[in-house]
């Protein structure tokens, strides 16, 4: 990628919160890109060297990232957001990166500069602080890009930390390449000239900036970028601006179409009109078939189309994508035998059933082109169809391993093959996932996944909806279940008992204890995905506080 296309008619706009909205063409963003990596070489820095990059606003951190990587920089990007909750922890990750990384420049916008100073606090490296509106303001010296070949570095995907130290994921320009053409080509997404592409995904993570921006920046194609903050406040916005710019693709995580479910009013309906919307990918946390459904059928009176719904899988030491839906095409899902899925065996069932006897499982498509994937047991031994094991895959979208960590790299990669630690099936030669290797929870021989028990609860009166967090604890020799609910005071008097008997009546599975917590105890990435290992650890460690 150390060339970017040039196209003057295509566009990028990048929409803040409110009514701050900027606008460039593909040639004004060539252009303010080069700038940018020549102001850095300015600086002293060189093919290689590394910066890290924590920048709130999207343009800038798109034109800042394209900077580096036309003058050979490697950026690292990090999240300019410190949460609520675990803020300490926030920072602390943070300068691990930093130092990790071994980044001479934490390269930022005024925004974050109080948080930078904070993170420099905590760093042992000697990163300095660059502001982007300082650094960028005046003409640089003249400057030639250095030359790019497949295998040099294109950036450093860190993976969110929980209980162990974050890992840079090497991505280089052949990976990121090889995934974007896989992805966006025929078999993926098959994008064409009409195709306007919306996003409100945050850029410092892997979907967002390599699925729905620097893939469209490689073909060349419209882009609205609305900002993260925007979607969170008011997820409506999201769908009146799929409207309002006539988008043809937009990505999200499944959450996202349950919290417009739930702010969406019949009003809304009467003004929006996405018939315009061919694909609406689903990914990067586990898919669930009645969330997906009920958005559809909430959405269809507005025009939207049940088929335009893209499930797929992947991972950053991918890249990205590793499977994917084709486009156009209904739905897949698998009705599976909830005791054989537990004994490793993927079943379909004989007609319909409870939560307890039966489970859907979304397929996330097939794998890529180019690409091979296969699953197999603890042994190494490749499994056939409909017997579940660890997903691993081959091809040129998987990455050389973790930066300057040998160690972890050696126990995901082995003889080109990426282990991926998720447990899958195939059927028909889709892909279907079942959840994380190292969360799976085994009690009395039977496997059991722990978002399957925390759907059985979410909903239930007196839980804050989606907050639940299932792991087992091992005491006296036996493994237990423990349950972490976030939960209303004025609710959890009768709650404890409540989770423990639907749990109990859906799989017949007795819950050790039911731990209520005050709302934002549960620790998330800062891509929102629940850490369940953190959270068993602080409950071993008598460190949660409950209701």
């Amino acid at each position: 990628m150390g060339r970017i296309p040039v196209a003057p008619e295509s566009w990028m706009r990048f929409i803040g919160f409110g009514a701050d909205e900027r606008y460039f063409t593909y040639r004004q963003i060539y252009a303010e890109s080069m700038r940018r990596g020549a102001h850095l070489a300015g600086m002293g820095l060189k093919k290689g060297d590394r910066v890290v990059l924590m920048m709130g606003e999207a343009h800038e951190f798109l034109m800042s990232f394209l900077g580096c990587v036309l003058a050979g920089i490697i950026p690292a990007p990090i999240s300019p957001m410190v949460p609520t909750k675990g803020g300490e922890h926030f920072l602390a990750t943070a300068a691990r990166i930093i130092d990790d990384a071994g980044a001479s420049v934490l390269l930022i916008t005024e925004s974050s500069r109080p948080v930078a100073e904070e993170i420099l606090q905590r760093s042992s490296g000697e990163a300095r602080i660059v502001g982007a509106e300082t650094a960028f303001a005046d003409d640089p010296k003249p400057f030639e890009p250095p030359e790019v070949d497949p295998e040099d570095i294109c950036f450093l995907q860190y993976t969110s930390g929980s209980t162990t130290a974050p890992r840079g994921v090497i991505v280089t320009h052949g990976n990121l390449m090889a995934n974007i053409r896989s992805f966006m080509g025929p078999a993926g997404l098959n994008v064409g000239p009409d195709d306007v592409g919306i996003s409100w995904l945050p850029l410092y993570h892997d979907m967002g900036l390599i699925g729905l921006v620097l893939g469209p920046v490689v073909y060349i194609g419209p882009l609205v970028i609305m900002a993260t903050s925007s979607f969170v406040r008011e997820p409506r916005s999201w769908l009146r601006l799929i409207d309002k710019h006539r988008a043809t693709i937009t990505f999200a995580p499944n959450f996202a179409f349950a919290q417009v479910i739930k702010r969406l009013r019949d009003q809304d309906l009467e003004t929006l009109d996405l018939s315009c919307l061919r694909v609406a990918g689903c990914g990067a946390e586990p898919i669930h078939a009645p969330t997906l459904r009920s958005f559809a059928e909430r959405l269809a009176p507005a025009g939207f189309r049940s088929e335009a719904f893209l499930p797929s899988y992947g991972l950053a030491e991918s890249t990205l994508a590793i499977s994917i839906h084709r486009t156009g095409q209904p739905l897949r899902t698998e009705m599976i035998d909830a005791l054989e899925l537990r004994q490793g065996k993927a079943i379909p069932a004989n007609g319909a059933g409870d939560e307890g006897s039966v489970k859907e499982i979304v397929s996330c498509g097939f794998p890529l082109p180019d690409h091979q994937l296969i699953i197999v047991d603890e042994n190494g031994r490749i499994l056939p169809e409909r017997e579940i094991g660890e997903i691993v895959f081959k091809g040129p979208s998987v990455t050389r391993g973790y930066y300057q960590n040998p160690e972890a790299t050696s126990e995901s990669w082995k003889d080109g093959w990426l282990y991926t630690g998720d447990l899958g099936f195939l059927a028909d030669g889709e892909l279907f996932i079942c959840g994380r290797s190292k969360e799976l929870i085994i009690i009395r021989g039977a496997n059991y996944y722990p978002q399957d028990l925390e759907w059985i609860v979410r909903d239930l009166p007196g839980v804050k909806r989606g907050n639940v967090a299932a792991f087992s604890v091992n005491e006296g020799g036996d493994e237990l279940l423990v349950m972490i609910a976030e939960a209303d005071l004025r609710e959890a008097a009768d709650l404890r008992q409540t989770i423990a008997t639907r749990i109990l009546e859906s799989v017949g599975l007795e819950v050790h204890r039911v731990v209520l917590v005050p709302a934002g105890t549960l620790i998330r990435t800062t891509s929102g995905k629940l850490q369940r290992r953190k959270m068993r650890q602080l409950y071993q460690q008598g460190e949660i506080e409950e209701l």
